[in-house]
């Protein structure tokens, strides 16, 4: 499994535009594309920031659409109100879900950077060590580990609603530091989101 996130800087006033956009044109056109398992779209709305990311059952799936929705990102990139976007390539490593989310449902993500050499045994000890304990914390959904070849990684845990991801927050950090430590691993940015579209569908991974 694989996947793209495409990330804008949009005017956080245009945002209600932008996610309707996304759910009503965006996502039916990437999801008839061979290959496509589905789509979900972050949105901060204190920043404007969103990431938009979809899901591929194969990297070849993934590669032969990057021209397709290139217009269809600037599209985006315009209604928004915002001057670019950013894109990134993931390999899908790990998905554990323990019920879908709701519409209130909000997400956690942190990105980190580690050696490319130990990529398997982070991706071991992720499963092993930590996604069983994740399934213990109050108003857990569901979590995801993506990585590239240069050794990054995006981590996204998806929670019921704010309450429940703020209140996670002193458990989650104590994991992470210690995950972190043991991996060897530089956490470069942690960011918290509004889950405003959940249809990524990728299956359970563990």
């Amino acid at each position: 499994m694989y996947a793209r996130s495409t990330t804008i800087l949009a005017d956080a006033q245009r945002l209600d535009d932008g996610i309707a956009h996304v759910r009503d044109e965006i996502m039916p056109a990437v999801q008839s594309m061979p290959g496509c398992i589905g789509l979900s779209m972050l949105c901060d709305r204190d920043t404007g920031r969103c990431i938009v990311t979809t899901s591929w059952d194969s990297e070849d799936a993934m590669v032969a659409t990057r021209e397709r929705v290139r217009d269809m990102r600037q599209r985006s990139v315009e209604l928004m109100g915002a001057s670019d976007a950013s894109v990134d390539e993931w390999e899908m490593a790990v998905m554990h879900r323990m019920h879908n989310a709701t519409d209130a449902a909000c997400a956690r993500v942190t990105w980190t950077r580690g050696d490319p050499a130990r990529a398997e045994e982070m991706r071991d000890a992720f499963r092993m060590s930590l996604v069983p304990r994740l399934d213990d914390v109050p108003g857990f959904c569901s979590i995801s580990l993506m990585v590239d070849r240069s050794g990054r990684s995006c981590v996204t845990a998806v929670y019921d609603d704010r309450g429940a991801m703020e209140a996670s927050r002193p458990q989650i950090v104590s994991m992470r530091e210690e995950f972190a430590r043991q991996l060897g691993l530089e956490v470069t940015e942690v960011a918290e989101f509004d889950l405003a579209i959940h249809h990524l569908r990728v299956p359970e991974m563990v």
